[in-house]
């Protein structure tokens, strides 16, 4: 029969676990907040939602979790604690694929940052977007830009070619007879097999076309959509993120000089002073943000040109300089486009979660226990930037109640809300 576990502390859930059969040969249920087992399996509602928070939330490794759920009496295989990790958890891929649809949609700017995350003992990359409101996570093998924008993309492909993918190929130098010959035919493609078909009945084959004309067509998907052709990208500068509108992180640009080891005291004297010119103009550019003014923005773009203009007679210092003019328009974004922060520090800070999972389990094994991390780190940076408890998502998503509002809703209400408040913000 089945019965309530007893367990001394208010933290440990009430849960239902098996025991031995009854003696007429069929399963009998007791009644508790445990509830009847889930998913077709033989664990309460309580208890599968319990686990999920502890590995996901917690950190809690599966040999560990496993020892911890044997010491509440609860019998349970190894086997079976990694089924309920990895398998049946198409509903919660769904909203995670449902939050980077909408806020695409609804966003005016994103963050974006990659970070290592090894998967079957080979090296791979974890890569993070997000802002206020959301987080989504997506494990690859590459951090090319082909990746980043499959990442964009979210499960499903589209391969469109219009104005943005046409300028996009135009940016790239795609032979102008390539270009003309894509325009002649089909425009849209529903799957990449679609769309590998349609390159090779073009003879498209070089490996430089091939890629340049995907990430441009992937481009023109996301358009096709519906995400507007002026969203922002906000990131460290590496170049598999410079689509769309891009803006740079400051923090990230200063850094080289923050690294230099000075030859003698005149030269750590013109580190030091450069650094100060920069966080001083650093400092405006926030003021700005805060209360914009059309009448400040010719100012400070001159005395950025100021800035990156000097020549001190050190190349390491002035190879920053110049770094920093060739960037000029992604750190100066927040002149024409305010909402954008200056620094990338958000997602930096949420990335962190693929970094404290690498240091305690050092990568994942299996390609369901990889989507199920992605998947469960985004919903619960999610829920933590709309001020939804993980504990009670989980419970409310396991159970099936329906009580706690899809993320992505409340992404885009919470959008809108914000959108409607600059608005009337803006004096009349």
């Amino acid at each position: 029969m089945w019965f309530k576990n007893s367990l001394s502390t208010a933290t440990r859930p009430a849960i239902c676990v098996p025991v031995t059969s009854c003696p007429t040969g069929s399963r009998c249920w007791h009644r508790s907040r445990g509830g009847l087992p889930v998913e077709g399996g033989h664990f309460g509602a309580h208890l599968v939602a319990y686990i999920l928070d502890q590995y996901h939330h917690a950190h809690v490794t599966e040999p560990l979790l496993l020892e911890q759920l044997h010491e509440y009496g609860i019998v349970i295989s190894a086997g079976q604690l990694h089924h309920i990790l990895t398998e049946n958890k198409e509903r919660f891929h769904q909203e995670k694929a449902e939050v980077l649809a909408v806020a695409l949609a609804e966003s005016s700017y994103f963050g974006t940052d990659d970070t290592a995350a090894r998967h079957q003992g080979q090296n791979g990359y974890g890569t993070v977007i997000g802002n206020d409101l959301f987080a989504v996570f997506e494990s690859s093998d590459s951090k090319s830009r082909l990746n980043f924008l499959q990442v964009l993309q979210g499960p499903t492909r589209d391969y469109a070619i219009n104005e943005t993918t046409l300028a996009y190929w135009e940016r790239q130098k795609l032979p102008e007879a390539l270009r003309v010959l894509l325009t002649q035919g089909p425009l849209t493609f529903g799957s990449e097999a679609a769309w590998t078909a349609r390159l090779a009945e073009l003879a498209i084959t070089q490996e430089r076309h091939v890629r340049i004309v995907t990430e441009g067509a992937l481009l023109g998907g996301l358009i096709a959509r519906g995400v507007s052709a002026e969203l922002v990208v906000l990131s460290d500068g590496a170049p598999q993120f410079v689509v769309l509108v891009h803006a740079a992180c400051w923090v990230h640009a200063e850094r080289p000089l923050a690294k230099l080891v000075p030859h003698n005291e005149e030269h750590r004297a013109a580190i030091a002073t450069i650094r100060q010119s920069i966080w001083e103009l650093y400092q405006d550019l926030k003021a700005y943000r805060e209360h914009p003014q059309q009448a400040r923005r010719p100012v400070l773009q001159e005395r950025f040109e100021a800035l990156v203009g000097q020549r001190t007679g050190y190349p390491s210092i002035d190879g920053v300089l110049k770094e920093m003019r060739a960037h000029k328009a992604d750190l100066l974004r927040v002149l024409v486009r305010p909402e954008v922060p200056l620094h990338n520090n958000s997602v930096e800070s949420d990335i962190r979660e693929y970094v404290k999972r690498r240091k305690v389990s050092g990568g994942t094994r299996s390609d369901a226990g990889r989507r199920c991390r992605d998947t469960f780190a985004s919903l619960k940076k999610t829920c933590r930037k709309l001020g939804i408890g993980f504990w009670d998502y989980l419970q409310d998503r396991v159970r099936g109640l329906g009580q706690v509002p899809r993320l992505a809703e409340q992404i885009r209400q919470r959008a809108r809300e914000a959108t409607a408040k600059k608005v009337v913000a803006v004096p009349a």
